[in-house]
């Protein structure tokens, strides 16, 4: 795919580096010459302009991209105008970064396609681990609600997953959705390294050391069970 990043910063350069490493093609714009300079070499383009200026917006390929990225942060107004001046041209696409409720309330009103909110993300994304453990990862459904992956403890070694099922969903009202289990492969040169392949049926199957389990349900029903 070919994406625009208009704000080069922190969050938009990191961004623009690892959408091209995956190998999109990747155009940026700032305001900053150093940020530009930093990535001339490494993305498709890069052009130096004042996004908030409509004839220097312009002159960006706005209709020959698949999705337009404001990245811009720090500015709340230059975000906001910015995103503006892209409705005003007919771009389709528009993913825009908010940095607090207010900046994010006022990027609804423009009807784009997405808000990102990396900081608040990020913040939760840490509550979430400070509360279950490192070794939970977790992802969040909704206020509510979270899906959690996590090696198995102890003491579910040796019960079958059928009986784990059931556990969950009687004592925390948790659906188990997947299992993984750790095999050892060999690689072209004969090294051995362990690798996770997930279990497509469960039914009969006992729950061995190194398995890796994912869940669904509420945040406060996960942190129960994980506290268990």
């Amino acid at each position: 795919m070919k994406y625009l990043i208009i704000g080069l910063g922190i969050y938009g350069e990191n961004l623009a580096r690892d959408l091209t490493d995956m190998g999109h093609e990747v155009i940026g714009a700032d305001i900053c010459p150093s940020n530009v300079e930093a990535l001339k070499n490494y993305i498709s383009t890069v052009y130096l302009i004042d996004s908030t200026e409509e004839s220097q917006l312009a002159v960006l390929p706005l209709t020959n991209v698949d999705l337009v990225i404001v990245a811009i942060g720090e500015n709340f107004g230059a975000s906001v105008k910015t995103v503006a001046l892209l409705k005003k041209a007919g771009v389709k696409h528009i993913y825009a970064r908010a940095i607090d409720t207010l900046h994010e309330a006022i990027l609804q009103s423009f009807g784009i396609d997405h808000i990102l909110t990396p900081e608040q993300r990020a913040a939760a994304d840490l509550t979430d681990e400070m509360e279950l453990g490192p070794e939970v990862k977790s992802l969040k459904v909704d206020d509510s609600n979270l899906i959690a992956k996590f090696a198995v403890q102890d003491y579910l070694l040796g019960i079958s997953y059928d009986e784990l099922e059931k556990k969950l969903i009687q004592d925390y009202n948790l659906r188990l959705i997947a299992v993984s289990r750790r095999y050892d492969s060999t690689n072209i040169i004969g090294v051995k390294r362990p690798v996770q392949k997930m279990l497509a049926d469960t039914s009969g199957a006992t729950v061995l050391h190194g398995d890796t389990i994912t869940i669904i349900g509420s945040r406060k029903k996960i942190m129960a069970f994980c506290k268990k």
